[in-house]
């Protein structure tokens, strides 16, 4: 029973470590462009990547939704 008494602030502070982190990734934007790696290995380094018609913000070989 007096392990709870050490157990359970050590869970709520990790779990306040935890939140703090995520917080931290969304307000320096880490969170902001989830296509963009996942679409930048497809294209070689050696050419430049293409220009889109709403702006550079990441390539993608699908057209903007109208």
């Amino acid at each position: 029973m007096n392990d709870f008494l050490y157990l359970v602030p050590i869970a709520l502070a990790l779990g306040l470590a935890g939140l703090g982190a995520f917080m931290w990734a969304l307000r320096s934007g880490q969170y902001e462009d989830l296509d963009g790696a996942a679409e930048r290995i497809l294209f070689d380094d050696d050419r430049p990547l293409p220009e889109r018609p709403d702006g550079p913000s990441r390539p993608s070989s699908v057209p903007p939704p109208t």
